[in-house]
């Protein structure tokens, strides 16, 4: 079983396969009881997960890794994530605005990706974990043999076109090398893929169609319709602000009056791209319309 929580800008997972319980994820510091209400609308319970693996070390997906290891969970770094452990301590400790946990380094458990099937195993799920840098010198996905694929803030299918770094392509090659089928993201929608007839290229093996083709469809006309204002540059910006500042999506597009999914998709941009500015989201935003 996979539960899919949204209770902060960034999407948590829970992956079920017996009495234990694996979280791939979590929020922003400050948001432990939003995370506690979300697992109790799915009937889970916070005691049922035994173990946190981090897609990589930002902030908006390690900020309650402390809380959580407090509660008996114990946090799982991949060995390429060893010397990250720490590197949003200094975000947190200057942002008084959340209550962060540090973690203890030493009750972490280091793990090499050697190791990764024996250990999810152990939880009764196949699968392997496997470096996927990109966004990050640390991240990794999680890959489970029945073709759900944990990514994190990688950059997306349809926007590879959009960079350059080789990185990114060799940890999309990696992964569509073992047949993904659906893929869960850290700030989009999840994605379903479907084979398609050319086989010429690497981008054109398999291709997104969202869990709802036509509605997804629908929110990219939505959003282009969105592009074609002349203050969408401004609007934007004003999302961006109000990232910053930790409002969530749904409030975002109530301010602000726009779509929640042209929200949804500005979070996203601005969150898993680094050193993005309103334009470069704006070409992202026109290349997912395409």
């Amino acid at each position: 079983m996979i539960y899919e929580l949204h209770y902060d800008n960034t999407n948590t997972y829970v992956i079920s396969a017996g009495k234990d319980m694996l979280m791939f994820d979590t929020g922003w510091a400050g948001t432990f009881m939003q995370m506690c209400g979300a697992l109790g609308e799915q009937e889970l319970k916070l005691q049922e997960i035994k173990y946190l693996v981090i897609s990589h070390f930002h902030p908006d997906h390690m900020g309650l890794a402390g809380e959580l290891m407090k509660q008996g969970i114990t946090v799982i770094a991949m060995e390429s994530q060893k010397a990250c452990i720490h590197a949003c301590d200094h975000i947190f400790q200057r942002d008084k605005r959340f209550v962060y946990t540090p973690l203890e380094e030493d009750r972490v458990q280091v793990l090499s990706f050697a190791e990764s099937r024996e250990f999810l195993q152990k939880l009764g799920i196949d699968g392997e974990i496997i470096p996927t840098p990109g966004h990050s010198d640390d991240s990794i996905s999680l890959i489970l043999d029945s073709g759900d694929v944990f990514v994190g803030d990688l950059y997306p299918l349809y926007e590879l076109d959009a960079h350059e770094e080789p990185g990114v392509q060799e940890s999309w090659q990696k992964i569509l090398e073992r047949k993904p089928k659906r893929i869960y993201y850290g700030h989009a929608k999840t994605a379903v893929l479907e084979e398609v007839a050319s086989e010429s290229s690497f981008t054109a093996d398999r291709v997104e169609i969202g869990e709802d083709g036509l509605k997804n469809r629908r929110a990219n006309d939505q959003s282009l319709s969105v592009q074609k204002n002349a203050h969408l540059h401004d609007t934007v910006k004003k999302i961006m602000h109000l990232i910053d500042k930790g409002v969530s999506i749904d409030k975002i597009a109530s301010k602000l009056k726009v779509e929640k999914d042209f929200v949804s998709d500005v979070c996203r941009m601005y969150l898993t791209h680094r050193n993005v500015g309103v334009q470069g989201i704006l070409d992202r935003i026109e290349i997912k319309g395409k």
